[in-house]
């Protein structure tokens, strides 16, 4: 099973299949200081931050953390930066919308290994009233280097009905304010 992030301690979330353990060994549930980030190279500034420790279900036949792995990873940073801002899945479920992805670009720069520790960091870098894009890069606590980078847009749907609708006013409000610039500062 994939380690997943507890998001809210309250309601046990469930995500990519899995009841969120906040006693998992493999996941640092906390979110890093300022100060713990100061020495990291980060692409834009005030990133929004998960710790995560590779673990032996995170290793395929090659050694390294699967592919599939990372992805799970972008969930949990996206739902965890989501969460901060207000608006977790009861929030979603109380307003009747959510964003889905609708696309995804991941670049793979370094290959991680087990026990290693990983700063999961995401960004906001553009939010209009029907879309928002996200950005994200992983560094190892390790040596400092960027291992990965990616990209997300989400659409806003209607959860009853899966259709593509305006953000409420809610999601408009808290997820502009979060924007960040999209080049590096």
């Amino acid at each position: 099973m994939i380690c997943q992030v507890q998001l809210n301690m309250r309601s046990r979330l469930v995500i990519g299949g899995g009841i969120i353990d906040p006693s998992c060994p493999t996941c640092d549930l906390r979110t890093m200081s300022a100060a713990d980030l100061s020495t990291l190279s980060w692409d834009r500034p005030h990133p929004h931050t998960l710790v995560v420790t590779v673990a032996p279900e995170h290793i395929d036949l090659m050694r390294h953390t699967n592919n599939v792995v990372y992805l799970q990873w972008l969930e949990d940073i996206a739902w965890a930066h989501s969460a901060a801002l207000g608006l977790g899945p009861a929030e979603y479920e109380a307003l009747g919308h959510g964003m889905v992805v609708r696309q995804h670009e991941l670049n793979y720069i370094q290959a991680t290994r087990l026990g290693e520790r990983i700063v999961l960091a995401t960004w906001l870098t553009g939010a209009d009233k029907l879309t928002l894009q996200r950005h994200y890069q992983f560094i190892r606590l390790d040596d400092g280097q960027t291992v990965f980078r990616g990209r997300s847009e989400f659409v806003c749907v209607d959860i009853a009905q899966g259709k593509v609708r305006r953000m409420p006013p809610a999601f408009v409000q808290a997820y502009t304010k979060a924007v960040v610039p999209s080049e590096a500062a």
